[in-house]
């Protein structure tokens, strides 16, 4: 057996001798050659089960149990055996590469540092290995790619940079945490197909954490379900995917979104676990969605819409990349326009020139962005602050988009203040605790900070700062891509009843085409800033035009199926 997990119990010291349990006695193995999927929601404990393998805790981490690394007890290993552990026989790949990666050295320094620290080669015979590595991980030019810096690769380029870094020193396991979570679809399928293929040629090991049994049932040989800091069930993905035993692994493998058919709304874990011991779900999906009024009136008109951004060129020249061409559409009151597209194809860039978010002199923009019969490229600074406040954005990242020094209650109050919204002060803090409610939070979360909060309640407190000012029309910038399955759901759950409730228009940007289908009326694709097809939601899906909408599609993860496992993904 290569690792042997064994009742492993993991708390952290949260001051005056409080000890808070984060993995309640977990046991699993490991064996050579196999991949194991570590599977739950945020908070399952996922993550701190597999950082415990090589102690990647913060400071105030407790561990008990035993981790097994062929016999020898990790738990009793001194610093300098884990160290030189890491990266020579185990390593990780982590969900967020350009916080991994070091911004200020380059590619080729990056791939040396492990060859010349655990292989002792020299700096010419690393740079030689470090050229193999970025050409086997399917990075082109990689001789150019050596002296690249993180910021200039794309999201899955990096990614695979720490593939390559990762397999550097050929390790026995790969810790594959989240590898793919942030990645658009078919960058996603290529990453997995890697990860098979290596997996293959160096016959490794490697343990895979997702909260997707959608994504994990192509790569994984064994699935262990963890929730609350617990296993629920663990076996042979073939068993895990036809014959789930436990509720809480039903629901998980039900509650994403589906392409097939639109619900009224999602199920949530709690809903599939209630429904399956004969309980009423609080949101169970009531049909299927309602029609929308085809001749609601268009709030948001967009013409001939392109932006453009200026590249440093030689030593004083400069080149113009055309990041968004000649978009064009309209956005109905209450409807929901879906912007779907790989990383680079212009929708996030069209998202923000939509609200005028880009730097003036980063580029030229042309075209018109017709709101209440005014061009939003073409008004004064006062008017586009009065503007704001009926066009607001929800962006990707909570973590990143909510001030860490302001409590939950200066970041609603702050909006309203600066727009003259509420009487007084005693005013705006009721409207404040009153869309928290709306928002499924209690009164308690007015007085706290971000880092108390989980991702799916930070993206909750976003959507209610951007309703503090009453808009007509949000854009959501891949504001669910980040969350587990379950957050996802009740996050689409509760821009559904918005939108309802208040006749909200959305800008809906997205790489899943799953969410896509749930929440849109109708859908752009986006290829190299260029609308590719637009139709329907249904339309899209059931019938696409164009190869690279079919592409999407096909790279979508399908899960379990007999055939995917007999064969690895290569």
């Amino acid at each position: 057996m290569l690792l042997s997990i064994q009742d492993l119990k993991v708390s952290f010291r949260m001051g005056q001798g409080v000890l808070a349990e984060a993995v309640k006695g977990v046991s699993f193995d490991i064996p050579e050659n196999t991949t194991v999927a570590l599977v739950g929601e945020s908070g399952s404990g996922k993550s701190v089960t597999a950082m415990s393998v090589l102690n990647l805790l913060p400071e105030n981490a407790v561990r008990e149990g035993r981790i097994l690394w062929q016999g020898k007890n990790l738990l009793q290993a001194s610093l300098a055996d884990l160290q030189a552990m890491r990266g020579r026989e185990i390593a990780c790949v982590f969900q967020d590469p350009m916080s991994s990666l070091n911004p200020v050295f380059d590619v080729g320094q990056q791939l040396c540092e492990p060859l010349m620290k655990h292989l002792g080669l020299s700096r010419s015979a690393a740079l030689k290995r470090a050229e193999e590595l970025l050409h086997e991980v399917g990075i082109p030019e990689p001789t150019r790619r050596l002296k690249s810096y993180p910021h200039e690769m794309s999201g899955g380029q990096q990614q695979r940079v720490m593939i390559a870094m990762a397999l550097a020193c050929e390790p026995k396991l790969l810790i594959a945490d989240e590898p793919t979570t942030a990645l658009d679809v078919t960058i996603q399928r290529q990453i997995l197909e890697l990860l098979g293929k290596l997996k293959t040629e160096h016959r490794m090991s490697v343990l895979f954490i997702s909260h997707d049994l959608g994504l994990v049932g192509e790569i994984a040989d064994r699935v262990v379900v963890m929730r609350g800091g617990t296993i629920r069930e663990q076996g042979p993905a073939a068993d895990i995917f036809e014959r789930p035993q436990d509720a809480y692994t039903k629901a998980l493998l039900a509650c994403r979104p589906s392409l097939e058919g639109n619900p009224a709304r999602l199920m949530v874990i709690d809903d599939h676990i209630a429904a399956s011991q004969g309980g009423v779900s609080s949101t169970a999906a009531a049909g299927l969605a309602k029609t929308k009024d085809p001749n609601a009136p268009v709030v948001l008109e967009v013409r001939a819409l392109a932006k453009s951004f200026w590249l440093k060129k030689g030593v004083f020249g400069r080149r113009e990349f055309k990041a968004v061409q000649n978009v064009n559409f309209q956005l109905r009151k209450g409807h929901t326009l879906g912007v779907v597209g790989e990383s680079g194809s212009g929708k996030t860039t069209m998202g923000l020139a939509l609200l005028r978010l880009h730097e003036p002199n980063g580029g030229p923009e042309a075209g018109e962005v017709m709101f209440d019969g005014k061009n939003l490229l073409k008004i004064s600074a006062a008017e586009r602050q009065v503007m704001r406040r009926r066009i607001q954005i929800v962006f990707q990242n909570p973590y990143a988009s909510l001030n860490p020094r302001f409590t939950i209650g200066q970041t609603l109050l702050e909006p309203m203040v600066i727009h003259g919204i509420g009487n007084s002060t005693a005013d705006r803090e009721q409207r404040a605790r009153a869309l928290l409610e709306k928002v499924g939070l209690d009164g308690r979360a007015f007085g706290k900070y971000p880092h108390e909060f989980s991702g799916g309640q930070r993206q909750r407190v976003a959507i209610a700062r951007c309703l503090t000012l009453n808009p007509e029309v949000l854009v959501l910038d891949e504001a669910v891509s980040a969350l587990d399955v379950s957050v996802q759901a009740q996050v689409l759950n509760l821009l559904k009843d918005l939108q309802d409730e208040f006749g909200l228009s959305y800008v809906f940007i997205s790489h899943d085409l799953a969410v896509v289908r749930f929440i849109s009326d109708e859908v752009l694709v986006m290829k190299d800033g260029v609308v590719v097809e637009q139709a329907s939601a249904a339309q899209i899906l059931a019938a696409p035009r164009e190869d690279y909408t079919k592409r999407l599609l096909a790279a979508i993860p399908k899960g379990y199926s007999a055939a995917a496992l007999a064969t690895p993904v290569r």
